[in-house]
């Protein structure tokens, strides 16, 4: 019985996830080949993911500690320990555009709208990464806001524990000066653990966007790296103490 309610529950999120997504595809398929539409295709799934949380019956609390600027361009950049940080990002305010692993595309229909409307990126090949840097600055200068996971994928083996983070971020944000948004996802990793079993466990989601970092406050993209790092595991470390204490002592 502790396993069946939240196979049933794991069962109804992804049955939820691939209707929801039938249903809104058509849509985002005019928004791909009308030209300058793209946006409005990105703003469809913004709403479809706070719908659908609603639908899996999991609530998800958003605390800004200031305000985001509408209109402003932004790197939001967050720590990753779940299959539910994806969907999550739908969150994010604004036009964004998320830079994710090129497997996505390969995902039927999803992996079609990933490519026209967001980011992929082969991290095994430093041609792509470029290219993928080369993208996010062309989407920033045209006013868009940037996502990404700078631990570069799901690789921790101890959350709400992270691993260091990748400079690729950090180094656009210096070379165009653009703030950087630490967002910290608390308990993704407690509602769908990264353990194979693919269970989702209900509980409330927590989503925190952090006092944006300008770039022009620090002398280095290892500094700017370092405080938002320590900016996310500390509000990680303050949401799950008792996980990390139990990590602690193994």
């Amino acid at each position: 019985m502790s396993k069946l309610l939240p196979r049933i529950h794991s069962i109804y999120a992804a049955v939820t996830f691939v209707l929801t997504f039938l249903l809104i595809f058509p849509f985002i398929l005019v928004c791909i080949w009308v030209p300058d539409w793209n946006k409005y295709g990105r703003k469809i799934n913004r709403y479809w993911a706070r719908f659908y949380f609603s639908l899996i019956l999991i609530p998800v609390k958003i605390e800004k500690q200031e305000k985001i600027e509408k209109g402003k361009p932004y790197i939001f950049l967050a720590n990753h320990f779940s299959y539910l940080d994806v969907a999550m990002m739908g969150f994010i305010p604004g036009d964004v555009l998320f830079v994710g692993k090129a497997s996505i595309r390969n995902a039927p229909l999803f992996g079609y709208y990933f490519k026209k409307l967001h980011i992929a990126v082969d991290r095994d090949r430093m041609k792509s990464r470029a290219e993928t840097m080369r993208r996010a600055g062309i989407a920033l200068d045209n006013g868009s806001g940037i996502v990404l996971f700078p631990e570069g994928g799901i690789y921790t083996q101890h959350p709400p524990k992270m691993i260091p983070f990748k400079n690729g971020a950090f180094r656009l944000a210096m070379e165009k000066q653009i703030p950087i948004i630490p967002v910290t996802l608390s308990f993704n990793h407690l509602i769908l653990p990264e353990d194979n079993q693919f269970l989702v466990h209900r509980r409330s989601a927590k989503m925190v966007f952090h006092k944006a970092l300008d770039p022009k406050d620090f002398d280095s993209v290892e500094s700017l790296k370092q405080k938002c790092f320590e900016t996310i595991q500390t509000q990680l470390d303050l949401d799950n103490p008792a996980t990390h204490s139990q990590k602690s002592q193994k």
